[in-house]
This record gives structure tokens, C-alpha cells and sequence, in this order.
């Protein structure tokens, strides 16, 4: 099923014309190219998404590291100015 390109309303695939505004619609060979680029599309996309998702996780890991090798440093001077009570 396809959709008219001037007025919108729903018509069957292979129609050369809109039966409710009379326009000329695509051949099936453009709705085909059509159809594949879309799909092209939707495949990159899914592909950036994925990739966002894995530097997302990337960027948390990072930080976690960060935050981790902060409190090492801040665990490390406290350690050097540790004296034990002297009884």
C-alpha cells in the first residue's frame, strides 16, 4: 500500500494515479529505488546509534576510571600523613 504524493490518502501499489485528486504517482521502479534507499538509511542509522551506545558506554567507563584513580590519590595521601599514635 502507498500513500498519495499530493493529497495523502491511501491507494494500492502499481496505481499510475490518485483516485481521490487525480495526481500522477511514481513509477514501481522509483518506489523500489526508493524503498532500498530507505532501507540504506535505516541501516547506517541503526549502525550510528550503535556506535553512540559503545563511546556512551566508553565515556561512562572512562569516568569511572577517573573517579577511581582520584580516590586512589586522595587514599594514598592519607596514608602518607598517617602516624600512628605514639603511646
Amino acid at each position: 500500500m502507498g500513500f498519495c504524493i499530493t493529497c495523502g490518502n491511501q491507494h494500492h501499489d502499481g496505481v499510475r494515479f490518485c483516485r481521490f485528486c487525480g495526481t500522477g504517482q511514481p513509477s514501481e521502479q522509483l518506489l523500489a529505488r526508493l524503498r532500498a534507499e530507505a532501507e540504506q538509511i535505516r541501516l547506517i542509522r541503526m549502525q550510528m546509534q550503535q556506535a553512540q551506545a559503545q563511546n556512551d558506554a566508553y565515556a561512562r567507563l572512562e569516568a569511572m576510571r577517573q573517579q577511581a584513580e582520584a580516590a586512589a590519590r586522595i587514599n594514598n595521601q592519607q596514608n602518607q600523613n598517617y602516624r600512628p599514635p605514639s603511646w
